[in-house]
């Protein structure tokens, strides 16, 4: 397997969420992810309630490929950062065990640096080091 830098692998995966050209966050995807590579997160609270209510007990939403990559993180993109109010940043705590590299990061307000939330990264890496599997949880 590829030695990977987990820090840098970090770095590199939030700064796709953070990139405003379409071309650049594109190619930011191929170079991160497998070709069949798959997003997994688990939802915010109120929708996972909203699935409860259902009957689904445990709902997780899923992207595959780097088309559905692409559009969850373009998506993610407008909705927290491109306003100019949000963005995103590694936590400095990214380790690697065999193929897994697990971090956390931040979400921080831009005018004052407060951070307003954040998450956990669970990725697992092909053998070529791109991502294969990510586990999203918010809130973590």
């Amino acid at each position: 397997m590829t030695e990977t830098d987990p820090q840098h692998l970090a770095e590199r995966y939030i700064a796709q969420w953070t990139e405003p050209d379409a071309a650049r966050r594109r190619a930011a995807i191929e170079s991160l992810w497998a070709t069949d590579g798959t997003h997994v997160l688990q939802p915010p609270a109120e929708i996972r309630e909203i699935a409860a209510g259902l009957g689904f007990d445990h709902p997780t939403l899923r992207a595959q490929g780097h088309d559905a990559i692409e559009t969850r993180v373009t998506r993610g993109y407008q909705r927290f950062v491109e306003k100019g109010e949000l963005t995103f940043r590694p936590r400095a705590d990214a380790v690697r065990l065999d193929g897994v590299v697990r971090f956390g990061w931040d979400t921080v307000a831009v005018g004052s640096g407060e951070v307003v939330g954040g998450g956990l990264e669970l990725l697992v890496l092909d053998p070529d080091g791109r991502i294969r599997t990510d586990y999203m949880f918010p809130g973590a």
